[in-house]
């Protein structure tokens, strides 16, 4: 306990600041730490990202984490109509490398390069635009994640009696998954109250409750990924917390998702 809230306050102190700043500092270690949550996904399924596919997969994940200005800079140099054009095109390459090499890498690996690469790309991507709409809907993603992966623990550690998913999360318990979305709600509330920044608090209930489910269900997902292929975490790169996916599981479900829904006027 005690490391992983030493590598809490260090984190955070690192990463904060990038945060509150922005812009390009910001899309750049964003798309680090992208790199190294694909590193990691490929690792697990024993994948080099220093490999022909794997370095195809890099190239795909590092299009759809950069922001939508960076990649029609990069269309425009190459000529192609559009940034999916080019996707398009590292997947025919990819599908093409499995023929030449007969099949040594196989279409199940090229179709988990790819998938990872959207998996990761996307949630990254979604991460620096939701800064670029504005600092205070950051926060309330990072707060709502932050404050749901502590509430579902300490409720669930106190109160939990009922397993939520023991084949994938033994751990986590339905009064964990339910406390988990009030505490996040408790503190969603109280930051429209000391900064307002939401429509309405019926609205913002209702959003937080969605983002709360959609978060552990993120954190599921990688529980399951993990469990499948028998690892405790994706990574080391973070003491006493394991890798990048397992400290950005969460929000890598939340930031598209409220984009897609315009939750945030985008």
């Amino acid at each position: 306990m005690k490391q992983r809230i030493i590598t809490a306050i260090i984190a955070a102190t690192l990463f904060i600041p990038f945060v509150i700043y922005g812009k390009v500092p910001f899309a750049i270690l964003v798309l680090a730490m992208a790199i190294v949550g694909f590193y990691e996904i490929l690792k697990m399924k024993g994948i080099s990202i220093f490999s022909v596919p794997g370095f195809l997969g890099l190239i795909t994940l590092i299009l759809l984490v950069i922001p939508k200005d960076w990649s029609e800079r990069v269309v425009e140099l190459i000529g192609y109509s559009s940034n999916l054009m080019v996707v398009y095109g590292l997947m025919m390459l990819l599908l093409i490398y499995v023929v030449l090499v007969k099949n040594k890498i196989t279409f199940d690996e090229v179709g988990f390069i790819l998938l990872g690469a959207f998996y990761v790309g996307l949630g990254f991507h979604y991460l620096i635009e939701t800064r670029n709409v504005g600092l205070e809907y950051v926060v309330y993603c990072l707060l709502v994640v932050w404050t749901t992966d502590s509430g579902a623990y300490f409720v669930g550690r106190k109160l939990g009696k009922n397993k939520l998913w023991p084949e994938i999360s033994p751990k986590k318990t339905i009064e964990g998954f339910i406390g988990g979305i009030l505490i996040a709600v408790i503190f969603a509330v109280g930051m429209q109250l000391i900064y307002p920044f939401a429509n309405g608090y019926i609205s913002l209930v209702f959003v937080t409750i969605f983002a709360s489910i959609i978060g552990q269900m993120g954190d599921l997902v990688e529980s399951a990924i993990k469990r499948h292929f028998d690892v405790k975490d994706s990574g080391n790169i973070l003491p006493g917390h394991g890798g990048i996916l397992d400290r950005f599981d969460s929000l890598l479900f939340v930031v598209p998702l409220l984009h897609f829904l315009h939750l945030f006027g985008n």
